[in-house]
């Protein structure tokens, strides 16, 4: 008579390779999630420049991102009320993006040394170089922007991602500090 089964010294051999596979694994895990979330937070601001830049050109009026450094977050903003684009009670806001949802990122430029404009130079205390106004990227309704600058993310492991709009006709870029450059 054949018996169909896994014998006690079968389970415990597959138990003890799975408790090793896991050992190796986990430590190479953990190193690697935090460069993923701050990649990802990187990627979702230039969409979402690109989401203020699309609905500047689709509806024809201004719209513009507000980088809130105190409060760790930055707001899709698609009608400045008053003219003043800081007064958020003001805006309509399309939407909120907390960086409190991505573990470990914040504004920052982690280990990079020389900011991401041509010239290079230091960083801005907010680590947000938008000037005029303070910490908001305009976008108008031909897709283009009112003024030039970089807004810098880290994370706890120094690694550090920029995306900014470098030309008034309304590119945006995101780079990636490799150790020397911004590439």
């Amino acid at each position: 008579m054949k018996k169909n089964g896994f014998t006690l010294i079968e389970l415990l051999v597959t138990f003890v390779i799975l408790g090793i596979v896991t050992a190796i694994a986990v430590p190479g895990f953990s190193r690697w999630l935090p460069g993923y979330r701050l990649k990802s937070a990187s990627r979702e601001l230039y969409a979402n420049m690109q989401l203020a830049k699309m609905g500047a050109v689709r509806n024809n009026a201004d719209w513009a991102v507000v980088f809130d450094t105190g409060a760790s977050r930055y707001l899709i903003c698609s009608d400045a009320g008053d003219g003043n684009w800081t007064t958020l009670g003001d805006n309509s806001i399309e939407k909120t993006v907390n960086f409190s949802d991505y573990e470990g990122v914040n504004y920052g430029h982690g280990n990079a040394t020389t900011n991401a404009t041509q010239g290079g130079g230091a960083f801005t205390a907010d680590n947000v170089s938008y000037a005029s106004p303070d910490n908001v990227a305009i976008f108008t309704s031909r897709g283009m922007v009112n003024n030039l600058g970089y807004v810098y993310l880290s994370n706890n492991q120094g690694s550090s991602y920029t995306v900014g709009t470098p030309t008034v006709a309304g590119v945006i870029l995101m780079k990636k500090w490799t150790g020397t450059a911004w590439e």
